[in-house]
């Protein structure tokens, strides 16, 4: 779809579910999204990059909060490889 300006815009792009890989529907008002932020190894600082998850309100109706700090741990390892 064009704008007035004659830029191709979207108006609407789905968001997938980090952990189930469900798209996220426009009225799942229980989902959330998180920024993980990267640090670096040698000082422990912010590097300015950030891993961004999304999650349906349908598993964070069935985890606990330490499901979120497992999942992107787990995430972390599998990319330093």
């Amino acid at each position: 779809m064009q704008n007035d300006a004659g830029e191709f815009v979207d108006l609407y792009v789905p968001r997938k579910c980090s952990a189930s890989n469900r798209i996220i529907g426009a009225k799942d008002h229980a989902s959330i999204q998180i920024n993980i932020a990267e640090v670096d190894k040698v000082t422990g600082r912010f590097n300015g990059q950030f891993k961004t998850y999304a999650i349906c309100g349908a598993i964070r109706r069935m985890v606990s909060a330490t499901f979120f700090y497992h999942f992107s741990y787990s995430d972390m390892c599998r990319c330093e490889d």
